[in-house]
């Protein structure tokens, strides 16, 4: 499991005094108000910076992160992805887990048949569809529902699914 997770991406600059505009890649944009700092990449070393300021735009988040006080400063952190460590993850209810832990893992059928690797997910307005990259190199979709996705082992970078009849036109 990885130790920081990614809450967003820092896009532009915002304004002169510093300040950075960040596109939220987190349910709760305004979890952002919630955290003291944050962690950006930078050259392959986590940096940590406090937060002074939060304000939010249509769509996007304007952080003011302590040291970062020019336009400049905040044009060189452009392109970098905002972390968290997992302390300050949000608490998920149970059965839930974040997207980058059980990304990549295996996908196997209830007969023990390996399926694929999960390569994306994604989000529709009733629930979430599956991404999987099958052993031919097609794409399946599969419903992430709890009568088809049995049991998620992030640990094991597993997940086992039902394949509810006729999904797949080799069932039909």
């Amino acid at each position: 499991m990885y130790e920081y997770l990614q809450i967003g991406k820092i896009v532009n600059t915002h304004g002169i005094k510093g300040e950075v505009r960040l596109i939220p890649l987190t349910d709760d944009p305004h979890r952002f108000e919630d955290l003291e700092h944050i962690y950006l990449e930078i050259d392959n070393a986590m940096v940590k910076y406090a937060i002074k300021d939060v304000k939010y735009t249509k769509g996007s988040v304007i952080l003011k992160l302590s040291g970062i006080d020019t336009m400049e400063a905040a044009e060189a952190l452009r392109n970098c992805f905002v972390l968290i460590d997992r302390k300050n993850a949000v608490k998920l209810p149970k059965d839930s887990f974040f997207i980058c832990d059980i990304m990549d893992s295996e996908v196997f059928e209830e007969n023990g048949q390996l399926l694929g690797k999960l390569i994306d997910i994604l989000h529709t307005g009733s629930n979430d569809v599956y991404v999987i990259k099958g052993r031919d190199g097609k794409e399946l979709l599969l419903p992430a529902l709890k009568s088809v996705v049995r049991a998620i082992l992030p640990e094991q970078k597993r997940i086992d699914v039902t394949i509810p009849k006729g999904l797949f036109d080799d069932d039909i």
